[in-house]
């Protein structure tokens, strides 16, 4: 069985909360669970599968803006900050030092 690295970060790319979810579901199903441990923010930078209308919703019931670009199969595609967006290699650049301390982080 596969699983799935869920991670909350700040702005420097460092990560302030991780959790796990089974690998077949899909990310804006994990990402529900998200809104209730983000701390206060104006933006929340995710990738095309974090794309759903009830997460945005939240995520805007909440006051943050979302940075997510819509899915390709969107009739009417959403706005969002490309400019922003590409700030999101950090998050990718994260996950990177985290495969490479894999070896000191399981023992």
């Amino acid at each position: 069985m596969n699983t799935k690295l869920h991670a909350i970060c700040d702005s420097q790319g460092r990560p302030i909360d991780l959790f796990v979810t089974a690998g077949q579901v899909s990310d804006y199903i994990g990402a529900r669970t998200l809104p209730d441990g983000l701390p206060k923010i104006k933006w929340l930078l995710g990738d095309r599968g974090h794309d759903a209308d009830r997460f945005r919703e939240t995520l805007k019931d909440k006051g943050i803006r979302p940075g997510i670009p819509g899915r390709k199969q969107r009739k009417t595609p959403d706005k969002y900050d490309k400019r922003r967006y590409k700030r999101r290699n950090r998050i990718e650049i994260m996950f990177g030092r985290l495969k490479d301390w894999r070896r000191g982080a399981t023992r």
